[in-house]
C-alpha cells in the first residue's frame, strides 16, 4: 500500500473492524511544549500540530527510499494513530534530541517524531504526560482567511487540547491524500497555511453534508466510538494563484 488510503470505505479513523487492524499498529508521536509560565494559545496550538502533521507527511525522509519512509507507509497502511504529549524544562530539550522536526507557530511549538510501535515508544517520550493539555485562548480567534484551508472543528463536541490536536492533525492529513502532487507540493512551499476553527452548528452541518474530508474517531479516548469530530476544507489549495501565497 502507499502513503494514501486504498480506498474512500477504507477509512483509518472508523470505529469499526477494518483490514486495518491486522496490519503491525503505529502511533505518530506528537509533543508540544507547554511551559508553566505563558503556555501556547489553544487555536496557535492546534493550527501548529496540523502543520507538523503536513511538515513530517511532506518531509523529504518520508517518501521513497528515505530514513522513515518505510514506518510512515507501515503507520498508514494501519489505524493512523497520534497521540499528543506535553513537555517542558529539561523534558523539551530530551524531547528535541530524538529525531523528529519542531514546528513552531505564533505561541506554539510541536515536535513530531517518525511513528513507532504502539507498545514502542521510546522513553523519553513514554514518560512525557498526555494530561494537562488544556489550552485557552487569551482573545477569540479572528475569522479564518477564505485563502487558506480551514480545519473545522465540530460545535457540539468537548475536546482537551490534545485530543483537538490530534484530530486536526488527522483532519490535515485527509486533506493531503485529497491533493495531486502538484498541489502538495504547492502547499508545502507556502509553508502549509491553514487554519482551525470551531464550525456553528449550522454551519457543521452544511459542512458535514457534503464531500469534504471528514474525520470520525476510533474512540480509543475522550469521545464516543464514530464521532465527527472535524471537517477539512482543502478547497482553497484547489484555487488559482494558491502556490503565490507565502
Amino acid at each position: 500500500m502507499n502513503n494514501d488510503p486504498a480506498v474512500p470505505g477504507d477509512s483509518p479513523f472508523r470505529s469499526e473492524p477494518s483490514p486495518r487492524d491486522d496490519a503491525p499498529q503505529f502511533v505518530l508521536p506528537l509533543v508540544a511544549r507547554i511551559e508553566k509560565v505563558g503556555p501556547p494559545a489553544r487555536t496557535d496550538a492546534l493550527e501548529t500540530a496540523a502543520r507538523a502533521v503536513l511538515v513530517i507527511l511532506g518531509d523529504e525522509r518520508s517518501a521513497g527510499e528515505g530514513e522513515w519512509a518505510q514506518v510512515m507507509r507501515d503507520w498508514q497502511d494501519a489505524r493512523i494513530r497520534k497521540v499528543v504529549r506535553r513537555a517542558r524544562g529539561a523534558e523539551w530539550r530530551r524531547a528535541e534530541a530524538l529525531p523528529g522536526i519542531t514546528v513552531t507557530g505564533k505561541s506554539a511549538e510541536v515536535r513530531v517524531f517518525p511513528p513507532v510501535p504502539l507498545d514502542g515508544w521510546p522513553k523519553d517520550l513514554a514518560r512525557l504526560q498526555v494530561s494537562g493539555t488544556d489550552l485557552e485562548d487569551p482573545e477569540p480567534p479572528l475569522d479564518a482567511d477564505p485563502t487558506v484551508p480551514v480545519l473545522w472543528l465540530n460545535p457540539e463536541l468537548d475536546m482537551s487540547a490534545g485530543k483537538a490536536m490530534a484530530q486536526t492533525g488527522h483532519g490535515a492529513q485527509l486533506a493531503w491524500w485529497e491533493l495531486s502532487d502538484e498541489a502538495r507540493a504547492a502547499w508545502r512551499d507556502a509553508g502549509f497555511p491553514l487554519a482551525v476553527r470551531t464550525a456553528e452548528p449550522t454551519q457543521w452541518r452544511g459542512l458535514t453534508s457534503g464531500d469534504l474530508p471528514l474525520v470520525r474517531d476510533a474512540g480509543f479516548t475522550e469521545i464516543a466510538p464514530g464521532s465527527a469530530t472535524v471537517v477539512a476544507d482543502h478547497r482553497p489549495l484547489g484555487r488559482p494563484g494558491f502556490k503565490h501565497l507565502r
